[in-house]
């Protein structure tokens, strides 16, 4: 087939995607980073020439620092791995579409749900939307959603959407809609923008129609049930006429909705419609259902059983199409003559469209999209972020990479073209049950990893060391938008279950460090550990944040003169560090204030979430715990989003986070206020007062809620009173050995 291609013009023999390193900044940042380096072993070499003797004051407090600072030396190290190795990514779809029109591989999409609830079935609906409205020949294209909450009520929401989408599909296309998500697209354009003068009267219709399909299905979420007209006239509802089914225990469900192979299934205007499919796999309560890996390999085997598209994209219910040309620039990848063969995946970034516009709770990866990411693709071993990743399925099914192999695009091949929609839809519930798994290598070298909370990243890393290469790939216009949490506390959970897994794959056998020999470059696999390491990041950033504070009170000194030369590095690092990161982040479009909230938010991370889920994690590891999975809910109250649009941050949660949170600015609070009557202005506490203040500064909105807000995203009273009970304590114990 590569033969043929450059046979059929199309820029005869150019290849399908360019890779370009980057130069310019290259220069200043390798003088940034060896200064850098040089004054952390200057701080080294301090801490150790200056260690306090046995018995003295303050020594454990200097030993706990010069621990901490090495650490903080080391990982920072680990960052800069991914900054040597700039590359951009440049797709030619122009291109593929003249080479490969009429032979463009089948793509199968999958979208996940878990819970009607937390992940509205309207907003779930318009995910599924954007997916069947591609620009990409409708013939070749299966959609999937996987409702792990077996609910009659996202079925339902389906079936409206299927509807919908002959009057959807067609309009996009007519008019070059850009985001193809309906809800995303006419909250977007008011009824007075150009688009709607452009298409007329055809533009209300099509909304006139998106909101009654809306309307009926948040009326049914609101009842609790589909309407009965609705249930006599589709056969699917059938499934759930026995009262035992529950999210938790139920039997397999495959219903195809569409059948996109057959001639009679077409939009308005006679074009055909992608197939659509509805999967709720097998439950029971004595069978582990290893939450999304699970629902994943599901997909992938029902998938197989009816479009068996040799490429695969996934994507959260959430995650919509923002770029309809997404399909083609990830197929330039695969299917450029010279080096998509050893393509294994295409990754997107992630990216949201509820960011305000400082960006409150850091929320947008900037740098992690526009730098880190983008430069571990530069060593072809950009990590699986599970969401928005085009797959290729031999790579994804845990075949090993052989170049000798021909990849098989045909569709043709592939399809069971003959066979009747009962005769899948019952294959297809066999390998949705869960009882097909046992015995087989599901879950460890065929499809999404188990036992881990980063399935994702496990799953990308054993892709890897299997011979094939990773792309990430960061079109200026964002191909796919989400919805980021918009409260501390949904926020603070996602992150504990993100660094969770992450410290989960670094202590067991996937680390990269130590399976990646041979098959990820070594700057990649430093590159990992830059996510791997955030849980015990926690751990001398909590040392930081807490003890030099107490020392202060206690008249320790931890750290040199002002006037001193051992004081010229500790400045240099501290004023170097910062001024280069809000650099990198205004560079990535950043505000200078959502770079602020940016460092404060790493702070109440470090402190929170990433211990937790360094507690967490050990624990698991020793057997005293099980894996869980929180789901992070997509909706919230009109406060919640009021505040959230004002950027005031809401620290209304019970947890133990929000009390470390609390307790941790108090301390702060206190010691340097104490601090300053005890000792006035004395030089030798200059270092500890500056750190101290920039601590308080960074937590102005904690003390604001702690004193000031008397709204319903302020601390809960019982939060209050634990974390000044915690925090009193702290500081007369400082007293007291003081």
């Amino acid at each position: 087939m590569a033969v043929e291609s450059r046979e059929r013009g199309g820029g005869q023999g150019l290849p399908l995607f360019e890779t370009k390193k980057l130069g310019g900044a290259r220069i200043g940042h390798k003088v940034f980073a060896a200064t850098i380096l040089g004054c952390l072993g200057w701080i080294w070499v301090y801490r150790s020439l200056h260690l306090p003797r046995p018995g003295e004051k303050g020594r454990w407090a200097w030993v706990g620092m010069f621990v901490a600072e090495v650490l903080f030396g080391l990982y920072w190290v680990s960052t800069q791995s991914v900054r040597w190795n700039a590359v951009c990514q440049y797709p030619f779809k122009e291109r593929l579409s003249q080479r490969y029109e009429n032979d463009l591989p089948a793509v199968d999409v999958f979208v996940c749900t878990a819970d009607p609830e937390a992940e509205p079935p309207a907003m779930v609906v318009s995910t599924v939307l954007s997916a069947m409205s591609f620009n990409y020949p409708p013939e070749k294209l299966s959609v999937y959603l996987s409702d792990d909450g077996g609910s009659a009520l996202t079925f339902y929401a389906l079936l409206e959407a299927s509807k919908f989408s002959k009057r959807w599909i067609p309009f996009c296309k007519k008019f070059k809609v850009e985001p193809r998500s309906p809800g995303a697209y006419f909250a977007r354009h008011s009824d007075v923008g150009r688009e709607a003068a452009a298409a007329g009267e055809e533009w209300f219709a099509t909304r006139k129609l998106y909101e009654d399909m809306k309307h009926r299905i948040e009326e049914a979420m609101e009842r609790g049930s589909v309407p009965m007209e609705v249930k006599e006239q589709h056969e699917g509802f059938s499934e759930w006429n026995n009262p035992t089914v529950t999210k938790r225990d139920h039997q397999s469900i495959v219903k195809i909705v569409i059948d996109g192979r057959q001639g009679d299934a077409v939009d308005d205007v006679g074009c055909r419609l992608p197939t659509l499919v509805y999967l709720a796999r097998e439950k029971r309560p004595q069978c582990p259902h290893n939450f999304k890996a699970g629902s994943m390999n599901a997909l992938i085997r029902v998938s197989s059983v009816i479009s068996n598209a040799p490429v695969i994209l996934n994507l959260d219910c959430d995650m919509y199409s923002n770029n309809s040309d997404s399909v083609r620039d990830a197929l330039c990848f695969f299917m450029d003559e010279e080096r998509g063969h050893q393509m294994g995946f295409v990754q997107y970034p992630q990216n949201f469209d509820n960011i305000t516009k400082n960006d409150i709770y850091f929320n947008f990866f900037r740098v992690f999209n526009e730098i880190e990411l983008r430069e571990m693709g530069g060593y072809e071993a950009a990590p699986y972020c599970g969401t928005g990743c085009f797959h290729r399925r031999e790579s994804l099914c845990g075949r090993q990479y052989s170049r000798d192999r021909e990849p098989e695009w045909s569709c043709e091949a592939r399809t069971r073209r003959d066979e009747t929609v009962e005769r899948l839809e019952e294959d297809a519930k066999l390998v949705a049950d869960c009882s097909y798994e046992k015995g087989s290598q599901w879950g460890k070298e065929m499809g999404v990893s188990y036992g881990i909370a980063a399935e994702d990243v496990v799953t990308g890393l054993r892709i890897l060391c299997r011979g094939w290469r990773s792309v990430y790939y960061n079109p200026k216009r964002e191909a796919f938008l989400g919805v980021a949490p918009n409260t501390l506390d949904l926020s603070l959970v996602q992150y504990k279950r993100w660094s969770e897994g992450m410290f989960q794959i670094f202590i067991s056998r996937y680390c990269p460090l130590a399976i990646g020999h041979g098959h990820i470059p070594f700057g990649a696999r430093l590159g990992y550990c830059i996510y791997l390491l955030w849980a015990p990041l926690s751990l001398p950033t909590l040392f930081y944040v807490a003890v030099p504070p107490v020392c202060l009170l206690r008249g320790v000194s931890l750290f040199p003169l002002v006037g001193s030369p051992w004081f010229v590095p500790f400045a240099c690092v501290f004023l170097a560090r910062n001024a280069y990161s809000l650099a990198e982040a205004v560079s990535c479009g950043a505000t200078p204030r959502a770079w602020w909230n940016s460092q404060r938010m790493l702070l109440i991370r470090r402190t929170t979430a990433f211990f937790f889920a360094f507690a967490d994690a050990v624990l698991n590891s020793l057997g005293v715990s099980q894996i869980a999975f929180d789901l992070t809910a997509k909706v919230a109250t009109e406060d919640t989003v009021a505040r959230y649009e004002k950027e005031i941050m809401d620290f209304s949660g019970s947890s133990m986070m929000f009390v470390s949170i609390a307790t941790l600015a108090l301390l702060n609070l206190f010691c340097l206020v104490g601090g300053l009557m005890k000792l006035g202005m004395d030089f030798k506490f200059t270092g500890q007062m500056v750190l101290g203040g920039l601590v308080v500064l960074l937590n102005s909105p904690v003390y604001h809620a702690l004193f000031i807000r008397r709204d319903k995203g302020c601390f809960l009273a019982s939060v209050v009173f634990k974390s000044f009970v915690l925090a009193s304590v702290a500081c007369s114990i400082g007293i007291l050995m003081g």
